[in-house]
């Protein structure tokens, strides 16, 4: 789970210095800054990283294995899990400025400031959310989460005052969302063979990083169409409310199954 956290921890220092940056020191310097980060990572990563050691290869091709791990049922089903959260989460960090500056009329680096907030709350709620997954079951803490953005996302598409009610919807969403991520994969660990983890990790994780592309095109879309924020959030409050009852069914009949054995 450390390397997703650690993705939604750029994102939040992403939200906090890339217009400062931009305004300030010019428009290709979180760029540049980026690429020397990434290219300075590389060298360090081939100089001192190894693999564990008696670590075993795994067998089989690696279109056989991805196979194999497609089939299993928890991996659709946290796929769906994880697309609603993580990708809700980083629709939200990526459309929230926007919509702030259209809704509310903010400047620039107010909306920007205010994301970061947004995506803050987000990253120290994931592990959170699968602290609470250990002691009170990963199911439990997901469907609380969905719940709240069920709740939250109604709330907002009725674009209130910003001041508190706005911003404690947006504030309540990020936590949902942050807290769905982490106990994501803390249900993967205790239902998948632990050989298995990491081949339906990888999978899930991009079924979020799908689930983070779609919704800021759906949503610029509909506004383009109707110069109304309403119907996206309302779509992201139904596709909320499915995805727990699916939690409330059957992923856990799969939790209780994986118990049961």
């Amino acid at each position: 789970m450390g390397i997703f956290g650690a993705g939604m921890g750029g994102t939040a220092i992403s939200a906090l210095t890339t217009v400062k940056l931009y305004t300030n020191v010019g428009e290709k310097a979180p760029f540049l800054i980026t690429a020397v980060a990434l290219a300075a990572y590389a060298v360090v990563a081939g100089l001192i990283l190894r693999d564990a050691p008696g670590r075993r290869a795994p067998t089989g091709s690696l279109l056989a294995r991805l196979a194999g791990n497609a089939k299993l049922p928890i991996t659709w089903q946290a796929s769906i899990l994880y697309a609603v959260a993580f990708g809700g989460y980083v629709a939200f960090s990526v459309y929230l400025p926007s919509y702030l500056k259209t809704a509310y009329d903010l400047d620039a680096a107010d909306a920007a400031n205010r994301m970061a907030g947004f995506v803050t709350v987000a990253v120290l709620m994931r592990p959170v959310g699968g602290w609470l997954s250990d002691r009170i079951g990963a199911v439990h803490v997901l469907v609380m989460g969905y719940a709240v953005v069920v709740v939250a996302a109604a709330v907002a598409a009725g674009t209130p005052l910003l001041e508190p009610v706005g911003t404690i919807a947006f504030l309540a969403l990020a936590a949902a969302l942050g807290s769905g991520s982490g106990a994501t994969f803390a249900l993967i660990a205790k239902v998948t063979d632990p050989a298995r983890v990491g081949g339906v990790s990888g999978l899930v994780g991009a079924a979020g990083g799908l689930g983070g592309f779609v919704p800021p095109l759906i949503m610029g879309y509909v506004y383009g169409q109707t110069d109304s924020y309403a119907i996206g959030l309302w779509m992201l409050a139904l596709t909320a409310a499915l995805t727990l009852v699916l939690t409330l069914t059957i992923v856990r009949r799969t939790a209780r199954g994986q118990e049961a054995h």
